[in-house]
């Protein structure tokens, strides 16, 4: 129980705050369509706080029981291979999301139709 929770503390739960800063990236990306600085500023923090709020009390749940329940799961059926296994995937899939926010950019994240114009 006490490496179950040492290994939510110290590597699940900072893999949720890195997912967390790549939707305040996406939203900072998608505010670029505003002109004016003031209003695009508001923008931007209106969104985070909204959305951590959601995030927070509404989604975070539901996260946090999916990934424990997938965690129980691998474990339970590879043993302490299949935890290793779902560890390494969920930071192999951080990693891949942000090398595409970063190096590719944030629209290579989103649906073509979200996608900023060109102007």
């Amino acid at each position: 129980m006490k490496s179950s929770h040492a290994v939510r503390t110290y590597y699940v739960l900072p893999c949720c705050l890195l997912l967390l800063n790549l939707c305040v990236e996406i939203v900072s990306y998608k505010a670029k369509l505003i002109d004016d600085p003031w209003l695009r500023t508001g923008f931007i923090m209106g969104m985070v706080l909204f959305g951590a709020s959601l995030v927070t009390y509404a989604f975070a749940p539901a996260v946090a029981t999916l990934v424990r329940l997938l965690h129980q799961g691998s474990r339970q059926r590879g043993g302490w291979m299949g935890e290793a296994l779902f560890l390494v995937c969920l930071g192999g899939g951080v990693f891949w999301l942000y090398y595409q926010t970063y190096i590719i950019g944030p629209e290579s994240l989103l649906p073509a139709e979200w996608k900023n114009g060109t102007r």
